[in-house]
């Protein structure tokens, strides 16, 4: 029986295009040059940020990100940045009974502005606001604590084979790999992707796995 549903924010939830043209906006350099880079370094499995490193070698990131904040040019996510499918799928799964959370590698601003769209949602977390990111063991170990349910009760959802789906399985939980994005395409043949419980293309299939799982 499925009774929580967790759901990564970059690339699952929400668009990432704003963000790195607000970061190449600012770096004032053109919004092709750092987007292609972000392609690079994914297929290369590095960090994202190091688009930013290789356009700004020894950039300080948290202080041009307080920078950007300062000047008025901070972090921004709107109800346009949602993918389609995310209003109504978080509602149908609260319709079905699962409580549903949102747990994802990101600032703690990104928390705000994420509660700040009032998605159907018990509970809205970033790694920013813990204090520990993914991959670690110890996010996963929080958002068992968050979900107040048997780890294998727990489906994990997101599109980074490596962050997502790798640690959230060896801590116990479900998964599933949600293929979008940069890393959800590119990476969704690797074992890592290949391990998830279930591969979607769209949120609104966990609604069936969920009914499915619930009907056996």
């Amino acid at each position: 029986m499925i009774e929580a549903v967790v759901f990564d924010v970059g690339e699952t939830l929400v668009r990432d295009d704003r963000y790195w043209a607000a970061w190449a906006d600012w770096l004032d350099v053109p919004r092709h040059t750092l987007s292609a880079l972000v392609g690079a370094v994914v297929a290369q499995g590095r960090d994202n940020a190091d688009a930013l490193r290789l356009l700004k070698p020894g950039i300080d990131l948290p202080a041009e990100y307080a920078a950007r904040e300062a000047a008025g040019r901070g972090e921004q996510i709107e109800e346009r940045d949602l993918y389609p499918d995310v209003r109504g799928t978080l509602e149908n799964l609260r319709g079905l009974g699962v409580r549903v959370f949102i747990a994802g590698n990101q600032t703690a601003r990104a928390g705000e502005l994420l509660r700040a769209l009032d998605l159907p949602a018990q509970a809205v977390v970033t790694s920013g606001e813990w204090g520990v990111a993914k991959p670690q063991r110890e996010f996963f170990a929080r958002v068992i604590d968050l979900a107040e349910a048997d780890p294998h009760a727990i489906v994990y959802v997101g599109d980074h084979p490596v962050n997502d789906v790798a640690p959230a399985r060896a801590a116990g939980l479900r998964t599933a790999h949600l293929r979008r994005g940069a890393w959800g395409h590119l990476w969704a043949d690797t074992d890592e992707a290949a391990g998830a419980d279930w591969r979607i293309n769209s949120l609104y299939e966990l609604v069936e796995i969920v009914r499915t799982g619930r009907r056996g």
